[in-house]
């Protein structure tokens, strides 16, 4: 695991850490051995229930509030990061964890997907830290900028890319058109997305972050574009 300083951990997770597995430990609310749990956090994903594909969450990450999307975005890898999500925001108030922190490392995926999760983040009344690292790209991207604002992270490591979305559409011509126009409002609803999260101009997405070809990024442009706010640097 990395070992990161502690001023970023602290702006993370609210005191002061000196790794991820310290982290994992130290949220962890002391149990009343007299009482039960109540309500329970969500049960753990082992790699059976999920085909092994794209998730294993333990019980101290599941009970700190920290979920992971490991893989292409589509409705199989959301899923069970949307129910995590909504089943914190179920939970009492005592019980549920400060901020949720969602890790991300994707090639990208299918844009309904993305949104699926987006709206689930955006209507989340507990925030929502994302980090990438690793690769996030395409609708890995609009993932990661879509935590809450001063919360959004990133690795010094991590490759960073953002383009237009593509489509093939087959069928007969009236099919064609309805697809042109449902590509239209996708296109829409990609630059109100950018410029939401980004606080940038359409011109100045369209120039930047969603060019014909694939815009690579350092962590620090990253920054520049408005995709996250903060890099965690390795000591």
């Amino acid at each position: 695991l990395f070992q990161l300083r502690n001023y970023q951990m602290s702006k993370l997770f609210g005191c002061q850490f000196k790794s991820y597995s310290s982290v994992f430990n130290a949220k962890a609310k002391p149990k009343a051995p007299q009482e039960p749990e109540s309500p329970n956090p969500p049960q753990p994903l082992t790699p059976e229930d999920n085909e092994g594909n794209y998730y294993w969450f333990g019980k101290n990450i599941m009970r700190n509030g920290i979920m992971y999307l490991m893989g292409e975005v589509e409705d199989e890898s959301v899923q069970p990061i949307i129910m995590a999500i909504m089943e914190y925001n179920l939970m009492a108030k005592e019980d549920q964890p400060s901020k949720l922190i969602l890790f991300i490392n994707s090639p990208g995926g299918f844009v309904s997907a993305a949104y699926h999760l987006i709206d689930t983040i955006k209507q989340s009344t507990i925030p929502v830290v994302t980090i990438g690292t690793g690769e996030v790209a395409s609708a890995g991207v609009m993932l990661l900028m879509s935590g809450t604002k001063g919360n959004r992270f990133i690795t010094e490591n991590c490759s960073v890319m953002s383009h237009q979305f593509s489509r093939g559409v087959v069928g007969k011509e009236h099919e064609i058109a309805a697809a042109s126009k449902d590509f239209q409002l996708d296109s829409a609803r990609m630059l109100s997305h950018y410029r939401k999260c980004t606080g940038k101009s359409v011109a100045y997405i369209r120039k930047h972050l969603l060019q014909q070809s694939d815009c690579f990024f350092s962590p620090d442009e990253a920054i520049v574009h408005g995709i996250v706010d903060e890099v965690i640097k390795n000591p």
